[in-house]
């Protein structure tokens, strides 16, 4: 919760046909897609590098982070530049690109839910608890949980030849 009076604020946006929230706090700005320097041997997820405001902030492609197949960028395609701290001499600045974003929202205590018992083995790292909304739900991310999904997928991923040291 980030209100004084039990309630949270957080960033409601798209990718395809389900919607997602970020709370307010990690999001330091949304931007609209642009070109991005491609990374030689990155991982899929990885588009590139982008500058906001004189800082070099890698671009993600928060679809393939969630198991979803990649889509073409519209005009609605948005960054969402998030902050974490990690512990370092610095936060983690990354960009999250996502389909579209829908508005800040404010959730009641009571429109928070926890995630639902499926029967199965399932957990998502990525979705923390379940937001009511009219006409639907809205999953509400955690930060950490998506940065250490995007970190298992690089491990999983790391078989790029190592490069030669020049001499």
């Amino acid at each position: 919760m980030n209100g004084g009076d039990g309630t949270l604020q957080t960033i409601v946006f798209g990718i395809g046909d389900e919607l997602f929230a970020l709370p307010i706090g990690v999001v330091r700005e949304i931007l609209d897609h642009g070109p991005a320097f491609r990374v030689p041997n990155a991982p899929d997820w990885l588009i590139g590098l982008c500058d906001v405001r004189g800082l070099s902030v890698p671009m993600v492609d928060f679809r393939i982070c969630l198991g979803l197949p990649t889509a073409a960028v519209t005009p609605a395609t948005r960054v969402l530049v998030v902050e974490a701290d990690t512990g370092g001499e610095r936060a983690l600045v990354i960009g999250l690109v996502v389909d579209r974003v829908l508005d800040v929202s404010t959730w009641s205590r009571e429109a928070i839910e926890p995630l639902p018992d499926t029967g199965t083995a399932w957990h998502s790292r990525h979705v923390v608890s379940v937001l009511r909304r009219e006409g639907g739900f809205v999953g509400l991310l955690e930060l950490d949980g998506v940065l250490a999904g995007m970190a298992e997928i690089l491990a999983q991923s790391s078989t790029a030849a190592p490069v030669a040291a020049v001499s």
